[in-house]
């Protein structure tokens, strides 16, 4: 049977049942009775017959109507016996209906209501208060101060009458908490009927009794037969399911209700002080202060969800912010679990599940956003209708599928926000959700943000969706430009062979035109047509496959491919066999190359070092085994660098290339020649018959190469030193190159245009020399010099007029090492700036100490010799005038000495600098004068202000009337052209005296003095060292 019959069948009963009661009085009691109890019961049958959740909340209302009829039968029963007891058995049940009524009442709205919100509460105090105030105002008051009541009636009418008033707001805050429920409209008529009824009642008293029979029944009977049909009514079920958490709205009656509900009690006291005298003043107070503090506790409620709001409104700003630069579905994922973080209060467990699923149910993408993995899960939601889908909605967890039930926990309740994205070609939409799990009081306040929430989301999907399918179009002609414009040939080929694709740089590669590749037979040559079988064949089995082809073009011209072979048959946007040749022709023409480049001298073409030593080492290994001997040549060319700082580096590799060429011929078939770099080369004598024959090729080498060689339209001397070494001397083939280099660098050693061979002698002689260079530097860097000044002296006078300053070295083993055995270490070494710089400044402060011991104007000048790499260096001058300002020495008491053959280079920068020093006030001296290439057309030129005559003209100037012209000419020559002459090596006072018969007014030597320390330099004068002084002619 329908529930709409049962009510028509219901409502017939029970109107039959009371119309008897006002027809039949005699029954009155019985169907009084009947009627409640019927009620009762048909809560009872509603709730066996729909079986709603919490069915016990009906069972205590049904037992609260049971009650109630009991105490109407009980009451009219004790009405016909004299009593005079102030309570009776039907106050009892009556006492007991209220609380089970209420249990009741409370668990269908804490069942209806999910979250507890505090402001309907409020809400419901302040209409509570309100109605309780007009009920005792209006109705209460006047008839309980009457003289017809006795203190229990008064108080047992005012009980009744709050109890109903509560029990009507508590059926009255059901319809504002559900939408417009049938079963929520029976209740709350049926407990305004009985109100209104034990109201009636009431008044009855209070003017003279009450009689049964009359309209005051009618109010009873409608709070039975309406709570009967609320539970026979199939709409009872949903008020004791959860209601979907939602955002409480204020409406513009609830504001005009709740006004005048806190303006009610001044009204009244204003009604009773105009009309006449305030007879509720403490009711008035006691009202209008609990109001007070009503509406205030509601005024902070509206403030602090005024402020979540706001707090919302900004996280689902930032949301969106997140949203529009979000590129992929991940980022997303981070933007939604990060916006509903900001959207739930702090601290509170939620947990949030983002899937998206297409409308026939397969999967698109779905992501958990809880914790950091993001899986698919193996169930999805079920895709509702697109008028479903638009609707957020709450839902119990056990409805879901389990695999997303399992992804929100332990949580019961969760709002789901459906995600509707754009329809595809079949017209069915795309449908997504998102599902944030939480307490039940948080999702009722997060409804609606979680449905702007989950707008935005879906407009970002639909973004990411839309730039992706441009950008997959975007690659697809990117792509196929990319196939069209490719150098490489690429081919589809099916299994019988036939090609159904092959790209256009098949005319360039292989010479064949696109249309015409029919077969891959008609794209190799015949001749070639047997590697065909080699690539596919592995390809089919394997995947795939790569070969290397050499291949003739139609027009005979061979060709490197490198071509290979992937199986994609399988693949449903190819389905055949790609192969992909690209030219590598040109590649392996640069891969011989090179690999020639790596083992010869690409400038002669002769081989280099590394095919040099792989050579020597097979050649030494051969030797061993055949008892032969092996000979190895380094040559060094002797001018090298002096041809290339006169003719240049273009005329310096023609040199190289013809001393190659011309070792090449010299050696022939007998050994190999290589150019180690630079200006070395090496020739390897892999099968000597003795260390002799090693020897005589180094000799006819030297010879031959003494010999000047045509370099374009300049001859140059291309003279070599050779170092000579043989397999006899050395056990393995590192040590035979080593020999080689020891022997080389005693070569050169002894001068220019000769070969020496490798002994054992020498390697002692190196050892000491190379342990000789690194005690050097380590000098350098503890300063083991020190600086020796010997006087120069006016061979007239016997006075100093100067100091040259020379450098000693105190070896910790060796003692004191003589300058020629470590300066020229130095020049090789590059220490000779750091030892010229240093002795520099000793030499100028020791000038300077000695300016503050003598009258300034007697004060001798020092002379300080100076290296080319000094000069070279760049800053020379500066070093010089930081010196002389440190020592408080003026420039013209410092002399620089230079050797001619720095001035003979032409070095634009040297003579620059040379002229500044000058300008500046220092003397330039061209130190060991005639030793070096001399030219007296030279000295008109040169930035020198003083001749220093080397000791081998005056040493045999007393033996000798050739060298004594000779010493005399230039002394006349320097006097013409104003130079100053000091002369070295006087030891004799022979010499002295011939030296001032030529005009020769300086010199030092040891007729004069020995080197001194400094302090001796400074106490040295004529009285103790110089010989008596000589009149000048």
């Amino acid at each position: 049977m329908s529930a709409r019959k049962v009510l028509t069948w219901y409502a017939v009963g029970m109107g039959v049942l009371v119309g008897c009661f006002f027809a039949v009085p005699v029954l009155r009691t019985f169907l009084f009775a009947l009627v409640g109890l019927a009620g009762a019961a048909a809560v009872l049958v509603g709730v066996g017959w729909h079986r709603p959740q919490r069915g016990y909340t009906w069972r205590l209302l049904s037992a609260g109507m049971a009650l109630l009829a009991v105490g109407d039968t009980l009451y009219s029963l004790e009405a016909s016996l004299p009593s005079d007891a102030p309570a009776s058995a039907a106050d009892v049940s009556y006492l007991l209906m209220f609380p089970l009524i209420g249990a009741g009442l409370l668990g269908l709205t804490r069942s209806n209501i999910v979250a507890r919100d505090r402001s309907q509460f409020l809400d419901f105090l302040i209409f509570c208060t309100a109605g309780g105030f007009l009920l005792w105002i209006f109705v209460l008051g006047p008839y309980l101060d009457g003289p017809g009541l006795n203190p229990f009636s008064r108080s047992t009418l005012a009980a009744f009458a709050f109890a109903d008033l509560l029990v009507l707001a508590a059926t009255a805050r059901l319809l504002t908490a559900t939408p417009i429920n049938p079963a929520a409209v029976l209740l709350v008529i049926g407990a305004a009927g009985m109100l209104a009824g034990d109201l009636g009642y009431g008044i009855a008293l209070h003017n003279g009794g009450w009689q049964p029979g009359g309209p005051i029944e009618l109010g009873w009977f409608t709070f039975s037969v309406c709570w009967g049909a609320a539970a026979l009514h199939p709409r009872m079920t949903r008020l004791t399911m959860p209601a979907q958490p939602r955002q409480t709205e204020v409406g513009r009656l609830r504001l005009v209700l709740l006004g005048l509900a806190a303006v009610l009690a001044p009204a009244v006291l204003l009604l009773e002080a105009v009309t006449g005298e305030v007879h509720d003043g403490t009711v008035i107070a006691v009202v209008s202060g609990v109001m007070f503090v009503l509406v205030l506790s509601r005024l902070a409620d509206a403030a602090d969800a005024h402020r979540l709001v706001v707090t919302r409104e900004r996280s689902l700003r930032k949301a969106a912010a997140d949203l529009v630069s979000a590129t992929a579905a991940r980022e997303v994922d981070r933007a939604v679990r990060a916006a509903v973080a900001r959207l739930v209060p702090k601290h509170a467990p939620h947990r949030v599940v983002f899937t998206v699923n297409r409308a026939d149910g397969v999967p698109a993408a779905a992501t958990s956003i809880w914790g950091s993995a993001v899986t698919e899960p193996s169930t999805y939601y079920p895709a509702p209708s697109v008028a479903t889908a638009r609707r957020t909605r709450v839902l119990r967890v056990g409805m879901l599928q389990p695999a997303l039930a399992g992804q929100l926990g332990e949580f019961s309740t969760a709002v789901l926000c459906p995600l509707v994205l754009d329809e595809r070609a079949t017209g069915v939409p795309r449908v997504g959700a998102l599902l944030v799990a939480a307490d039940q009081t948080v999702l009722a306040g997060l409804r609606d943000s979680l449905e702007v929430l989950a707008a935005q989301v879906a407009l970002a999907l639909e973004r990411i969706g839309l730039s992706q399918e441009i950008s997959r179009r975007d690659t697809e002609a990117y792509f196929r430009s990319v196939v069209q414009n490719a150098t490489d040939v690429i081919l589809v080929v099916d299994d019988d062979r036939s090609v159904r694709y092959a790209s256009p740089s098949v005319r360039t590669v292989i010479g064949i035109d696109p249309a015409d590749c029919a077969e891959l037979n008609s794209v190799v040559h015949p001749d070639d047509r047997e590697l065909i079988d080699d690539l596919l064949d592995p390809a089919r089995s394997s995947g795939g496959g790569w070969a290397d082809w050499t291949v003739r073009r139609p027009d005979g011209e061979r060709i490197h491919l490198e071509v290979s072979c992937r199986d994609l048959r399988r693949d449903r946007t190819v389905r055949g066999l790609v192969v992909t040749m690209r030219d590598m022709t040109e590649r392996r023409r640069l891969e011989r190359e090179l690999t020639h480049r790596s083992m010869h001298d690409v400038l002669t073409g002769l081989a280099n070092r590394a095919s040099f030593q792989d050579q020597v080492y097979a050649a030494v290994g051969h030797a061993r085994r055949s008892g032969r001997m092996v000979g190895v040549l380094c040559i060094d060319l002797d001018e090298f660098s002096s041809v290339n700082d006169a003719h240049g580096h273009a005329v310096g590799d023609g040199l190289l290339i013809a001393v190659g060429q011309r070792l090449r011929d010299l050696v022939g078939a007998t050994g190999m020649v290589a150019r180690l770099g630079g200006d070395e080369f090496a020739v390897l004598v892999p099968d000597a018959e003795n260390a002799e024959q090693a020897e005589r090729i180094a000799d006819d080498l030297v010879r031959a190469l003494a010999e000047p060689l045509a370099v374009g339209d300049t001859l140059l001397n291309g003279s070599v030193s050779i170092g000579v070494a043989t397999s006899a001397d050395a056990t393995d083939a590192g040590e035979l190159l080593k020999h080689g280099d020891l022997a080389l660098y005693v070569a050169k050693g002894g001068g220019k245009g000769r070969w020496c061979r490798y002994q054992s002698e020498l390697h002692t002689a190196i050892v000491q020399r190379l342990e000789l260079r690194t005690a050097l530097a380590e000098a350098v860097e503890r300063r083991s010099f020190m600086v020796e000044y010997q006087p120069i002296v006016d061979l007239y006078s016997g006075v100093a007029a100067g100091f040259e300053a020379l450098v000693r070295w105190h070896h910790p083993g060796r003692g004191l090492v003589p300058p020629d055995q470590f300066i020229a270490l130095a020049e090789e070494t590059g220490l000779i700036e750091q030892i010229g710089d240093w002795v520099l400044r000793e030499a100028v402060a020791a000038a300077g100490r000695w300016r503050q011991d003598r009258d300034p104007s007697a004060t001798p000048y020092v002379s300080v010799n100076v290296s080319a790499r000094q000069l070279r260096a760049g800053g020379f001058v500066d070093r010089v005038r930081a010196a002389l300002g440190a020592a408080d020495v003026p420039p013209t008491l410092l002399m620089l000495e230079i050797t001619e053959s720095l001035l003979l280079r032409d070095d634009d920068q040297v003579w620059a600098e040379l002229t500044e020093l000058r300008t500046l006030g220092v003397r330039v001296a061209i130190d060991d004068f005639g030793t070096g290439f001399s030219s007296l057309s030279y000295l008109q030129q040169m930035p020198a202000d003083v001749l220093k005559i080397d000791r081998s003209f005056t040493a045999t100037v007393a033996s000798s009337r050739r060298q004594l012209l000779l010493l005399e000419g230039i002394i006349r020559l320097a006097g013409t052209l104003s130079l100053d002459i000091i002369a070295e090596g006087v030891e004799t006072e022979v010499v002295r005296t011939l030296l001032m018969d030529m005009g020769c007014a300086l010199g030092q030597g040891y007729l004069f003095s020995r080197p001194l320390a400094e302090e001796d330099a400074n106490r040295w004068g004529p009285e103790r060292r110089s010989p008596a002084p000589i009149q000048r002619a």
